[in-house]
């Protein structure tokens, strides 16, 4: 009789296993079957900057509805032949923003905006920030050349003709270099500028010398500077406080200002004469002494 319940126990427990097992099967077949999601073009590989989508590269996967980025790709057709105009990493979604136009070539070309041209500075070690000038990076053009007429005195000036410009490729490079032999080596610096900037940069590289001045990528507002000459570089500058990496000029340390005081002049001294007031004879002072003569008495005043 025991054993007998124990057999039912143990088919009861079984059959209801069973049953929550399908149960949660099919559960999770609808859920799945359910679930909303989307196919989303990415890349199988590292693709560096200005290379040419092929097939080879591509892959999908699947996203949630939910988590698909804005303006991906749900074709790798669609991506074939397109120029990546920034470095994309492996299993990294495609976008309009790292690709360059349809129908544009691979290389340098398709990281020039419209309205820009890309214009090539030979560089050296000096010119060049010693292979910190990368691609990327923002620098100021300066030139160092004579006037057109001398007269007298007047001799070559130093002056910032071109600000905010960018650097689209050092040397052969139009991504960063893997090391640092590879940036010092660099010959050539293309910056990318407008039509008239081209203009003036072809004139500073023939007539004058050039510099370039590194600036701070956050840091693109317009400074006007009136110049350097020889007269103005021998009245010596005032010293400015070191600012903090990164800071924002608006609290950046103010130079203290130190203007010396005018020297007073000597003048003579006057001398005012006073005559002091002659005071009035005292008084002579008199003594009262009283004689008795007999009964009677008097007095007598002595000086």
């Amino acid at each position: 009789m025991r054993n007998k319940r124990l057999i039912i126990v143990a088919g009861c427990a079984i059959f209801f296993g069973l049953l929550a097992t399908i149960s949660v099967t099919r559960f999770l077949a609808n859920a799945k079957g359910n679930a909303s999601t989307n196919k989303v073009v990415v890349a199988k590989v590292d693709i560096p900057i200005g290379t040419k989508i092929i097939a080879e590269q591509l892959s999908t996967v699947q996203f949630a509805r939910g988590t698909t980025p804005e303006g991906v790709f749900d074709s790798p057709d669609k991506l074939v032949g397109r120029v990546a105009i920034a470095n994309i990493a492996a299993l990294e979604p495609f976008t309009n923003l790292k690709l360059a136009p349809e129908g544009s070539a691979g290389g340098l070309s398709a990281m020039i905006p419209e309205g820009y041209r890309a214009m090539t500075v030979k560089v050296d070690d000096v010119v060049g920030l010693s292979g910190f000038v990368m691609p990327g990076t923002l620098v100021d053009v300066v030139v160092v050349i004579d006037p057109e007429e001398k007269s007298g005195s007047q001799s070559s000036v130093s002056k910032i003709v071109l600000q905010n410009i960018k650097v689209l490729a050092s040397g052969q490079n139009i991504d960063r270099p893997k090391n640092d032999r590879d940036a010092e080596s660099v010959k050539t610096v293309t910056l990318q500028v407008t039509p008239e900037q081209a203009e003036k940069l072809a004139l500073a590289s023939t007539d004058g010398k050039v510099r370039l001045v590194m600036r701070n990528g956050v840091d693109q507002a317009d400074q006007q500077t009136t110049g350097a000459t020889k007269r103005s570089l021998l009245t010596g500058e005032q010293a400015l406080p070191v600012p903090d990496p990164g800071m924002n000029k608006s609290l950046q340390p103010q130079p203290v200002i130190v203007r010396r005081a005018a020297r007073p002049v000597a003048r003579p001294a006057r001398v005012a004469m006073r005559v002091a007031p002659t005071a009035a004879p005292a008084p002579a002072r008199t003594y009262n002494v009283e004689l008795f003569e007999g009964a009677k008495k008097r007095t007598v005043d002595f000086p």
